[in-house]
């Protein structure tokens, strides 16, 4: 059992105080929400926490896993959790910044040098302290994270510099460190939930959307594009969440056996996309589509003044820099 899992059971206590003390017992099923869709490798290692759960438990625990936005968007699981409605979920950090704003400082433009460096970061004490308070501020408990791909930009019309995404309706997942960027940067940045993008990206709702990756080839965002440009600009990491009212009724076997099997399941999301990132961006790349590659000074000003920003918004982006250049 890792160190932060044995803090997790050490806070346990707090919980139990919290909420009136544990029972002997947990739910034999648990449901686990995603936004994610089915092939996902988030929904991939939802399943096989599921699967591993109900064979260390001997049959005695299971885990449904509602994929693609089931059971609501990410700000009505979260409430769910919150009331204990919804058990556990894999969640973006950024839905989850929304309500503890010291986890905006993971989208920093930038603090990831590559897509190796970002699982490095999210490895670290660092930030793994970010997630001791969200039983307190959110009312959920954080066992790990995972992540997604570093963010790319996939746009409608032709880009050469981001002056030619200024004005630009240009899709974001809702959460308020990429809508500063975007903003920053002069875009007209617009929330939308993942299974309208394809449809707003091919009938022009949108001129342009930030995303991973994965979900660009996958989801052949790239048909739709005259110019995929990557650019590398945020890592996207996602949190192992339970309920916080789960989680303070299950014994402390339970609580042991789900956080080391959950925090061990969304880890390796990490080491999934460390793996194939670089091969889907060679995909897009050779689907023909206009493809640029830019760094930091693609972005100009955006970036400090970004970094101004949340330098007020989160006491956590001086320890995360930190944090991100011991790992380079």
């Amino acid at each position: 059992m890792n160190m932060y899992i044995k803090s997790l059971m050490g806070a346990a206590a707090t919980m139990m105080a919290i909420g009136g003390g544990a029972t002997a017992t947990m739910a034999k099923e648990f449901r686990l929400g995603l936004i994610t869709p089915p092939p996902h490798i988030w929904t991939k290692a939802a399943e096989a926490f599921g699967a591993e759960l109900s064979e260390k438990s001997d049959g005695a625990h299971e885990v449904t896993v509602f994929p693609a936005r089931q059971l609501g968007n990410e700000a009505e699981m979260l409430q769910q959790l919150q009331t204990g409605a919804l058990d556990m979920a894999f969640m973006t950090v950024a839905e989850v910044s929304n309500r503890a704003p010291d986890l905006g400082a993971f989208y920093a433009p930038y603090l990831a040098e590559d897509i190796a460096h970002a699982g490095r970061i999210l490895r670290t004490d660092t930030a793994r302290g970010l997630l001791d308070d969200l039983p307190g501020k959110v009312g959920v408990v954080g066992v790990g994270y995972g992540m997604a791909g570093l963010r790319q930009i996939v746009s409608r019309d032709p880009v050469a510099t981001a002056e030619d995404l200024q004005g630009k309706k240009l899709r974001i997942t809702p959460f308020d460190p990429i809508l500063d960027f975007y903003n920053a940067l002069g875009a007209a940045p617009t929330p939308m939930p993942l299974p309208a993008v394809y449809d707003a990206l091919a009938n022009g709702q949108v001129d342009a959307i930030d995303m991973d990756a994965e979900l660009i080839w996958k989801l052949k965002y790239y048909e739709h594009a005259d110019t995929v440009v990557q650019s590398n600009h945020m890592m996207f990491p996602m949190v192992g969440l339970v309920s916080a009212k789960v989680w303070k009724g299950m014994s402390d076997d339970d609580r042991a056996m789900v956080a080391d099997l959950m925090a061990k399941h969304v880890d390796s999301s990490i080491d999934s996309y460390v793996e194939k990132d670089e091969a889907w961006l060679k995909q897009v790349e050779e689907t023909g589509t206009n493809y640029i590659v830019v760094g930091a000074d693609f972005f100009g000003d955006a970036i400090s003044e970004w970094n101004a920003t949340w330098s007020e918004k989160s006491s956590a982006l001086d320890d995360l820099r930190a944090a991100a250049e011991e790992t380079k």
